[in-house]
């Protein structure tokens, strides 16, 4: 057997057992580790399982995954989430459709704070899903813009997705949170203009608000109200990363510090909570950590198959622009977000197609990873995978899935077509972190 039949066998075999629910991590491990022994030796294999997985797990860049999922957790538990969304309603609750909106604006700020796309759907949806269904709102509408909102922390940092993508291809995590604020501003506001055509034509989803357009004076009175602390932290601990005064390790632990002192001072947070907080972070740490190591063993196997480096030359040969080339990744992105989740998928496709968009077709790494995390906010909305639509069913309880997945398609076009537009001008992503560094 060649080595790149070899390495199109693994893929298959990760695929089986993937669907077989073995985990992920351990699915990538064993297949990368047998096919690593085929292809070379199994000293050569087992050398890798002990050597690089350890040389990786103690590099001092990965501690910042750490970092930033405690100060979401910490975010989390200390009540943020409802704060932030009565300060949205104030703010945007008097058009039509707008606590669906409020949705929108509440998560895009508490993703921002969390980092978390699990956590920030369930905190918002907890709070907004009881006063939508007060005033009568259509579940299908109710659900899924909470479920779709709450990808909107893929892009708007900090963003778990941007680390692990900055390690995987050694480009700057600063620089690429700063390419997510424009894109993930946009696709908040995409989100708000669909819930507003959709309520235009179809007034039975919503009501028409009753509530009055709040004041200046109330809008500012309802940020002030404990939320005015929390994101004066997160501009000192994003903005100092920015600025280059800390690294992105610095910066989360300063993030997690100030909104524990922060809550602390506030009564927001208990021993209960901050006990939580700290095993949740710990179990998810613990996950993230061993599907890097699951990938690792995993794309050193791609790397000595060949495979990558076979599918960059046929690339290649083909005689079709680079933007159609683009398309047809992303739709294999698109296509395979729908049974892979985020940070996996991330990890098994960057080493196969990173070469390709960067090499062949000479795009931008910083504009390429915000594009994947653009179709990444697809594929947790999407069926079956679909994890923010499970999320929001956990809160739904009552709701049957299919009618939260009928329910995202709108939201879902909406991202396809910003996609497309931040392709054909890729100066939208480039343009801050270009400014700003």
């Amino acid at each position: 057997m060649s080595p790149t039949t070899a390495g199109l066998v693994g893929l298959l075999a990760f695929m089986v057992l993937m669907l077989l629910r073995l985990p992920i991590a351990v699915s990538m491990g064993i297949v990368g580790l047998i096919g690593f022994s085929y292809l070379s030796t199994p000293e050569a294999a087992f050398r890798i399982l002990s050597s690089e997985i350890y040389t990786t797990f103690a590099s001092y860049s990965l501690s910042v995954v750490t970092m930033f999922v405690l100060m979401g957790y910490l975010a989390y538990h200390s009540g943020v989430g409802t704060r932030l969304f009565t300060f949205a309603h104030k703010a945007v609750g008097h058009f039509r459709g707008g606590l669906a909106m409020s949705s929108e604006v509440a998560c895009a700020i508490f993703g921002a704070v969390c980092g978390s796309t699990t956590a920030t759907t369930a905190t918002i949806g907890s709070i907004a899903l009881p006063e939508m269904r007060r005033y009568n709102y259509d579940d299908r509408l109710s659900t899924a813009s909470v479920a779709a909102g709450g990808a909107l922390g893929i892009l708007i940092p900090p963003s778990t997705i941007f680390v692990i993508y900055g390690i995987a291809t050694e480009q700057s995590i600063a620089k690429l949170f700063i390419a997510g604020i424009v894109p993930g501003i946009l696709l908040m506001l995409a989100y708000m203009l669909t819930i507003y055509i959709l309520t235009k034509r179809n007034p039975q989803l919503c009501p028409i608000s009753s509530e009055p357009r709040a004041s200046g004076r109330e809008v500012f009175d309802s940020l002030r109200k404990g939320l005015i602390e929390v994101i004066a932290i997160f501009i000192i601990s994003i903005g100092g990363l920015f600025m280059g005064y800390f690294t992105p390790t610095e910066a989360g632990a300063i993030g997690a510090a100030g909104v524990l002192l922060v809550t602390f001072l506030t009564r927001n947070m208990s021993w209960e909570k901050l006990s939580r907080s700290l095993a949740e972070t710990t179990q998810t740490a613990a996950m993230i950590f061993l599907i890097v190591a699951g990938a690792i063993i995993f794309t050193r196997f791609l790397g000595i198959s060949q495979l990558p480096a076979e599918l960059a030359q046929w690339v290649d040969g083909l005689s079709l622009p680079p933007f159609v080339i683009m398309l047809v990744i992303l739709f294999i992105y698109l296509i395979l977000g729908c049974i892979i989740e985020m940070i996996p998928l991330i990890l098994l496709t960057v080493p196969i197609f990173y070469p390709i968009v960067v090499g062949k077709l000479g795009y931008d790494p910083i504009w390429f990873g915000v594009i994947i995390c653009m179709v990444t906010a697809m594929g947790i909305i999407t069926p079956p995978v679909g994890i923010n639509v499970y999320v929001m069913k956990g809160v739904a309880k009552d709701t049957p899935l299919e009618t939260i997945f009928s329910g995202v398609w709108p939201f879902l076009i909406a991202a396809i077509i910003l996609t497309i537009i931040l392709i054909a001008f890729p100066q939208i992503v480039t343009f801050l972190p270009n400014l700003l560094m």
